[in-house]
């Protein structure tokens, strides 16, 4: 089985490349296109469908270790803002996108969703992950929420 294929799975078994770290209740992974630097998303630690299938300790956690790694986002990248989302639309399997948002942004899509951007972003090979090109903005990360978590 190709990791892409259960990434929740694959983060559990250790096959995920795309893992930054495991959380309390999470696991914090890399996105697979970083038109944001610093993009990630955030899966449970067993697969549901939604958040309110988790029970209320698992949503504790989940929803704090989202709130931390955006605090590491903002330590580590210095973005404007965070952005949280949980859709579920598309793929039938909890998950949250974290978004770094930036001053630089073109101010046709600073200020909203960043499902505004041009659909291409998710599929384009220029704003697709390189670890040439986003390997120090993934570390950066993965140093602050460790420093977070050590101090918990």
């Amino acid at each position: 089985m190709h990791w892409k294929e259960n990434r929740i799975l694959s983060a559990k078994n250790g096959t995920n490349p795309m893992v930054i770290k495991e959380l309390k209740g999470s696991y914090v992974v890399f996105g697979d296109v970083q038109f944001l630097p610093g993009y990630c998303v955030l899966l449970p630690k067993r697969e549901v469908r939604l958040l309110n299938d988790l029970t209320l300790d698992e949503r504790q956690d989940y929803l704090l270790d989202m709130s931390l790694v955006g605090d590491a986002m903002i330590k580590a990248l210095n973005p404007t803002r965070v952005n949280y989302e949980i859709l579920g639309n598309k793929d039938h399997f909890l998950h949250a996108h974290l978004f770094p948002r930036y001053e630089w942004e073109d101010e046709s899509v600073r200020y909203m969703p960043v499902w505004a951007y041009d659909a291409s972003n998710w599929s384009n090979d220029e704003t697709a992950y390189d670890p040439d090109k986003h390997d120090e903005i993934r570390k950066q990360i993965e140093v602050e929420l460790k420093k977070i978590y050590s101090d918990e």
